[in-house]
């Protein structure tokens, strides 16, 4: 298995890339190999100030940069020798089987689109996260910021894909899904998420229990909690905000610290045909290399083609 990493993405690149990706590569087994995508030369004089042998990875030489800031339609276009482009032209081309990013969002969601395109009969793909619940397992989001305006076809496609993530990448078996709404009731919600709500009641694609509100987000009632992109994302923002509030009191707490973003590293792309992750642009070494271990987890999951299977059901 081999899988790829943006090493010029992201508020702290190199640096932070290189010293997460050195400890993936200590923690990852012998049959996974890193492929480093970069500036060669800043790659190997990175690793060797660390005293770590460039031998350890592959490293693919990409002299050209998408910066944070850049538009992303034309830095994908006008920069296709640069970090984000290389590496999804190798996902392309099955030179790797994973690729993970902490630099610009917006690159990695046309470079996604471009090189590597939805899976068939995917109307729009999307992001989640993963919310820790109070009983130790986590409850999943999705969308969370692709897809600010939704139909209701395309939240019960969100139901499927993260029901999938939640079975085969959480060891969550017949996971829960629920329809986030401002109550339980069956007509409760805007137009949106009564006629999703029809569409979903009695399914058999996955295991849908209904409405829920707000307060389940953190329960372990949950696995699975559908909305459209713009809600999710102020979900994700507010958990983000709560994280750093209470940490800025100084309260310390074990079920708080499950909130810090650097132990899950990235939120992976869902719906197109190979395994992307996009981590958080300030990402710590930490969170590098929890991004790493998760694109391998999608990886030895097979999760795209199982969507592939459940949407040939």
């Amino acid at each position: 298995m081999k899988i790829g990493l943006d090493i010029m993405g992201g508020d702290f690149a190199p640096d932070s890339n290189i010293d997460g990706a050195i400890l993936a590569q200590q923690e990852l087994s012998r049959d996974v190999r890193l492929v480093l995508f970069g500036d060669k030369k800043k790659i190997r004089n990175a690793l060797a100030d660390r005293s770590v042998d460039h031998k350890l990875f592959d490293i693919t030489h990409a002299p050209e940069v998408v910066a944070m800031g850049d538009p992303p339609t034309r830095a994908i276009s006008q920069k296709p020798n640069s970090s984000i482009a290389l590496g999804f032209q190798a996902l392309r081309n099955g030179d790797i089987d994973g690729y993970a990013s902490t630099g610009n969002t917006g690159a990695m969601l046309v470079g996604s689109m471009r090189y590597i395109s939805t899976i068939a009969g995917i109307y729009r793909p999307c992001i989640l996260t993963a919310l820790p619940n109070v009983d130790g397992g986590f409850t999943i989001v999705l969308d969370v910021g692709i897809n600010a305006d939704c139909k209701p076809d395309v939240l019960y496609q969100f139901a499927i894909l993260g029901s999938l993530f939640a079975e085969y990448i959480h060891d969550v078996k017949n996971p829960r899904v629920g329809l986030l709404n401002i109550g339980a009731e069956e007509k409760k919600g805007n137009l949106l998420t009564q006629a999703t709500y029809e569409m979903m009641n009695g399914t058999k694609d996955f295991n849908f229990v209904g409405n829920v509100e707000g307060g389940a987000l953190l329960s372990e009632t949950i696995d699975v909690i559908v909305c459209d992109g713009f809600t999710g994302n102020v979900v994700l923002k507010e958990a983000e905000a709560f994280y750093f509030a209470f940490k800025k009191r100084g309260i310390q707490d074990d079920y708080l610290e499950r909130f810090n973003y650097e132990n899950y590293g990235g939120s992976p792309i869902l719906g197109i045909n190979a395994p992307v992750v996009i981590g958080h642009g300030s990402s710590s070494e930490l969170a590098v290399k929890n991004m790493m271990i998760l694109t391998r987890d999608m990886v030895e999951a097979d999760l795209t083609s199982r969507i592939k299977t459940a949407l040939s059901r």
